[in-house]
Parts: C-alpha cells; sequence; structure tokens
C-alpha cells in the first residue's frame, strides 16, 4: 500500500535527527525532504535520493517560503493534493478501544486520503496532536471546522498561500473556512509530535526567542481583528481564536458520483491489533 499524495517535510538545522524522515523511513513511506542549499549535503548524506533542494536560503521568514515552494512543487506534478509535515513528528496513533494505539503511518495517511477525496468542499484536513485526544472514551473522530496544524493534506488548487511570519497554520486554516470551506481534524488517528522549542534546529531560534512568543499572537491578531484575540494560556502569551472555532459551521457535502451505500463500515484497511508491544500492524 502506498499512499495517493505526495508527501513533503520541511526541514532546517535537523539533518542529524530528522525525527519525521526517521519514522516514515521505518513505516515504509515515500516522502521528500525539503531543505536550504547550505544543509543540502548533510541532509543527502543521511536520506539520499528523498531529498529536494530549494531556490533560497535564510529568508528569516520561518518555514513559510518553503511551504509555498512546495505547493507549486505538488501543483506542477499534477496531483489533487499533497502532504505537509513539520520535522519533528515521532510516530502516529491510532484510537483503537479508546487508547492510543501506534500505527504505521502509511495506514493513517490512506484512511485519510480515502476520506477526504470523498466530499467536495474539504480544502484541508489533518492529523490532530496525540496530546490532546488522551485515553478516555468519548473522543470524537474528528473535528469539523477546526484548525489543522503540522501534519496537513492540502487541496492544491485552493486560491490561497501560506503567508505572514508567524502562526502560518492558524492563519491558512482561517483564510479557508472564512470562503465556506472545510477542515478536517481526525481524533480517530493523531501525531506523536515533539513540543515547540524542545528540540534544536527548525524555527526555534528564528521566530521563538526573547519575545517572540507575544509576537507571533499579535500578528495573528492584527491579520484576523474581531476573530483572534491574544490572551495568556500554558504560561505564556496564546492567540486565542473566538469560540474556540465554532462559528465555522459550513458542512460536508458529498461527492455525488459515490454509490455511499456501498461504502463499507471499516474499509478495506488490513489493520489488526496485536496486544504485544501495543501495536497495530497490517
Amino acid at each position: 500500500m502506498q499512499n495517493k499524495y505526495p508527501i513533503y517535510i520541511i526541514s532546517k538545522g535537523r539533518f542529524e535527527n530528522c525525527l519525521t524522515a526517521k519514522f516514515l523511513i521505518k513505516d515504509g513511506v515515500d516522502f521528500w525532504l525539503v531543505v536550504e542549499p547550505q544543509e543540502q549535503d548533510e541532509y543527502v548524506k543521511r536520506y539520499g535520493k528523498r531529498v529536494l533542494v530549494l531556490p533560497f536560503s535564510n529568508l528569516g521568514l520561518g518555514s513559510i517560503p518553503a511551504r509555498n515552494w512546495v505547493w507549486e512543487h505538488a501543483k506542477a506534478t499534477g496531483v489533487k493534493r499533497h502532504w505537509i509535515l513539520d520535522d519533528n513528528i515521532r510516530s502516529i496513533y491510532r484510537r483503537y478501544k479508546a487508547r492510543r494505539i501506534y500505527c504505521n503511518a502509511k495506514y493513517a495517511f490512506t484512511v485519510l486520503e480515502d476520506f477526504t477525496d470523498r466530499y467536495e468542499n474539504i480544502a484541508i484536513s489533518g492529523l490532530n496532536y496525540s496530546m490532546f485526544v488522551p485515553d478516555r472514551k468519548g473522543a470524537t473522530p474528528f473535528l469539523l471546522n477546526h484548525r489543522v496544524y503540522s501534519c496537513l493534506l492540502i487541496l492544491n488548487e485552493l486560491p490561497y498561500r501560506w503567508r505572514g511570519r508567524y502562526n502560518e497554520d492558524t492563519d491558512l486554516c482561517l483564510q479557508v473556512l472564512s470562503a465556506n470551506w472545510c477542515t478536517v481534524l481526525f481524533n480517530i488517528f493523531s501525531i506523536m509530535k515533539m513540543k515547540t522549542m524542545m528540540m534544536k534546529g527548525g524555527n526555534t531560534d528564528e521566530l521563538y526567542k526573547a519575545d517572540g512568543r507575544l509576537k507571533m499572537a499579535r500578528s495573528l491578531e492584527r491579520v484576523w481583528p474581531g476573530v483572534v484575540t491574544v490572551d495568556r494560556k500554558f504560561k505564556r502569551p496564546q492567540h486565542i481564536v473566538k469560540d474556540q472555532w465554532k462559528k465555522f459551521d459550513t458542512e460536508l457535502i458529498r461527492r455525488k458520483d459515490i454509490d455511499w451505500s456501498k461504502l463499507k463500515i471499516n474499509g478495506d484497511y488490513p489493520l489488526t491489533a496485536r496486544n504485544r508491544r501495543n501495536r497495530l500492524q497490517a
């Protein structure tokens, strides 16, 4: 089983410990690793032909230019969507009987691709953080019209792009939701991701040092007045989306060329539970 859409990982300064690349290799998932020219040799030494080299470097704008370059690269291949992942993801989990259990990434991505393509108006879908999907009953399979961070499946035909310097994930989701598109954040699968500023490299030095957190929140508030405010959360400045995203109420639209009555409840995904080591396998 291989995934339908290309997977891109944006990475900088983490050639020695690119967590996302490591776990995708272990899970047998194809991907592109997108890096700046000055680090090309170090990444190629470790990841070989998976490396794509950007035509620019050290622009001081975080990952925004790289993310837009990836978007255009994906469009040029003619695919409908593309995945874009942060480089500090350790693994993927599936909720099984109210527990988070390790799952091979290719199956999680395939399920999300199939679900997303069954609807006409999903602009962005992706996986929630495992920390927000605790081991208890009651979590919904997905959240509709919510933020999607760090692991996104994006519709290439959208007229919007990554912009600014801070909080680009939130801003892109707000762009599509304000235009009556839908986003889907999956809880049934989730990513185990390192907390921000816990690893060297990435945007840690460029964006988060000193009062970077406050600048990030204020910049989003200026772009989205009346929608975003700034408060303190988790003992630091944090942007807050009004009504916790609940004002975005566009419903999913099913594709009319699909016979929904013939879809299998559990799909065609050969996952079986394995008690030993707490894993799901093919």
